[in-house]
Order: C-alpha cells, then structure tokens, then sequence
C-alpha cells in the first residue's frame, strides 16, 4: 500500500507525520490471524472430532466400570488422537485440493458435514501451512503415542503405528484408502475397536472381548456418518476419480447400504451382550431414535443436499446417544 500525495500539496511537517504515523500493515496482520485461526478451526473441526471421542468415551467408561482411571495417561491418550485428528485433516485437504475433489463441489452440495474442510479452497490457509500443521500434529500425536508406549503400556504402540497408517493412508498414495473403497472399513475400524480398545488398554493393561464388540456396533454407525455424508460429493467425486462405495454403488443402491450398516450395527449390540458386556449396554439403542428418521429422509432426499443436512445431523447424533448410552450404561 503507498500513500499518494497530490502533486500541488505543499510537504509540511504535519503532513509528513500523518503519513508516517498510519498503521499501513495492521489490516492485512489481522485479516491474516483472523483467516489462519478460522482455517485451523476448520482443521479441528468439532462435529468431525466427535467421532473419536466417542470412541474414546466408551473405552474410558468400560474401563471406570472396572476400577480408578489413570487420568494423566486418559488426558495424554485424548490430546494424542486429537492431534492424530487434526493432521489428518489437513494431510487430507492438500490432497483432495491436488486431486480437484473439494473445487468440483456445486454450491448447492456445500453442506456442514461434508465437502471436506475446504482450507484451500476457500483461501483460509495456504499449502504451505496447511502442510505445516499437518507436519506438527502429526509429531504431536506420534510422540504421545511413543511416550505412552514407552512409560505405560507397550502394546500400544502397534495399535498407534495402525491407527497412523490409516489417518496418513486415507488420502495419501499409494493406499489411498477413500479412493479405492477401503475408507469405509477403515473408519469402521479406527473409530470403533482401534480407538474405543485403545484407551481400555492404557487404562488397564489388557482387551477384553466385551470392549471389542461392544465398539464394533459404535464403528458401524460412525462409517454410516461418512457414507451419508457422501451423497452431497457424490457427483464431485466421482468426476475426481474418488471412488468411495458411495460412488460405486451409486446412490440409489448406497441408500440401502447406509440402511445394511444401521441393521449391521443393531444385530452387532446384541452380539455384544452375549459377549458378556453388562446390560447396561442396551442404553446403546437410544441411537435408533435419530437414526430411523436419517434413513427415512435419505430414502426420500438421496439427491438433494439441502434436504439431506438434517439427515446428516440425526446420524452424528445418532453415534453420539450410541456412545453415551452405552458408556454410561455399562459405567453404571
């Protein structure tokens, strides 16, 4: 920014000291906090987070049931996912952008919960942050996992060198989970057994059947909250060459598999009770009270993002009542 002058104003001292005194760089400074904030924000996105720590709920709560927690390591335990989650996101960002997923997304799909974090694309970051925190929260989450591992519970370690892979994996070559089909399962996996089984072992030294299956229904139904959140990239994806089972199936017969992992899941709770989890666990079907009007308006909706959010919403709450009527039952 230069201030100019007219040509005819005499140069007097006042004028000098005005010019000298305007805070010419202090509007792109704060235009440039405000933006790297409001895309870190996006990065750490809360309603994506919920995700894993619902997972980490669970775990936790089948882990009180059984005695005193150990609350530094449980806190480490959570900050170390939560970075894991963050540079995931950004990892993942920069390669949908290189890929034109997040560019082909219509204006008329844009919905909260899906279209990816949209950093770049909006010019909220540049690739060279969006890298950098990828870079940081990645060693974040790494060396909490590696001092878990190294001062609590070894065995950590390879569910931590698992849960990393498929975080990096997801987008990254040459895996690249989400575009081959594979990102389904590899949710249901992470968010479910990796996570909740994860943290019951930082907890009390040991997996029991009981924390597996009951965590393989909450896995089901968190994959069922990135199935249905792409519906709105459908058409997006599928012309970036990002072949989800979404866009596989197409979305007449992906509606009736978000329906299969719904029933999936409900057949998995009661086979987590013959597991021997306590009854309590059957708090976990609270989750069907939003999870039968998502299905229903997706029946109806699968082509119309507008019309999907709400569908979209009702299925995160749907993981969420899972997580706490299932934890909290089985706590007490």
């Amino acid at each position: 920014m230069v201030l100019e002058l007219p040509q005819d104003m005499p140069m007097t001292s006042t004028t000098v000291k005005v010019a000298e005194r305007k805070p010419i760089s202090r509007v792109p400074a704060t235009a440039w906090r405000r933006n790297f904030f409001a895309g870190f924000w996006h990065l750490a996105d809360p309603k994506i987070s919920l995700a894993s720590m619902s997972s980490l709920f669970l775990g936790a709560c089948a882990a009180a049931a059984e005695g005193p927690l150990a609350w530094r390591w449980l806190g480490l335990t959570v900050l170390s996912i939560f970075c894991i989650e963050v540079a995931k996101n950004a990892s993942g960002d920069l390669i949908d952008f290189d890929r034109g997923v997040d560019q082909r997304v219509a204006p008329q799909d844009r919905s909260p919960f899906s279209g990816g974090k949209r950093v770049l694309v909006d010019g909220l970051l540049s690739r060279r942050q969006t890298a950098g925190i990828a870079a940081v929260f990645y060693a974040f989450g790494i060396a909490g996992g590696l001092a878990i591992a190294a001062w609590r519970e070894p065995d950590v370690l390879w569910l931590g060198v698992l849960g990393v892979g498929c975080a990096f994996f997801y987008h990254a070559p040459p895996l690249q989970l989400s575009y081959r089909g594979w990102g389904e399962a590899a949710v249901a996996l992470c968010y479910g057994p990796l996570i909740a089984a994860g943290v019951f072992l930082v907890l009390r030294g040991t997996i029991t059947p009981p924390i597996v299956f009951a965590s393989l229904p909450l896995g089901l139904l968190i994959a069922a909250f990135l199935w249905i959140n792409q519906f709105p990239d459908f058409q997006a994806d599928r012309a970036a060459g990002k072949r989800n089972l979404v866009v596989r199936l197409g979305r007449r017969r992906a509606v009736r598999g978000y329906a299969a992992l719904l029933a999936l899941a409900g057949v998995l709770l009661v086979l987590a009770h013959l597991a021997g989890t306590p009854s309590g666990i059957w708090w976990g079907a609270l989750a069907l009270a939003p999870l039968a009007p998502a299905l229903h308006r997706l029946w109806r909706s699968a082509e119309t993002t507008p019309r999907l959010i709400p569908a979209q919403a009702l299925t995160l709450l749907g993981f969420v009542l899972y997580s706490l009527g299932a934890g909290l039952g089985w706590l007490f």
